[in-house]
């Protein structure tokens, strides 16, 4: 299992991203959290295999209709970081 931190810029808060993102990641059998920023970014920890990490990457640079991706910023986490995301389902989550 491999973990990214993904953080999308543009107008993403305000447009159900986030709702719009737990669903796609559920569906792709992912684990983690998703949140917005108090810098009006959303930030996601995403945790499950490779194939499945880039799919959600891919529809975090375009997102749900309404939104507008200007960034995805994706960081390669370590593998405890992995397992810890891996624990529970995809929620979304309050981190600012």
């Amino acid at each position: 299992m491999a973990a990214w931190q993904i953080t999308v810029r543009g107008r993403v808060q305000g447009v159900g991203y986030r709702a719009a993102c737990v669903a796609r990641a559920q569906r792709l059998g992912l684990r983690g959290w998703v949140g917005n920023r108090a810098d009006g970014s959303v930030q996601a920890l995403v945790a499950g295999d490779e194939m499945r990490l880039q799919a959600m990457r891919n529809w975090m640079q375009v997102g749900p209709h309404g939104a507008r991706v200007d960034a995805c910023e994706i960081a390669v986490l370590d593998e405890n970081t992995a397992l810890e995301a891996g624990s529970a389902s995809f929620h979304i989550r309050v981190i600012d």
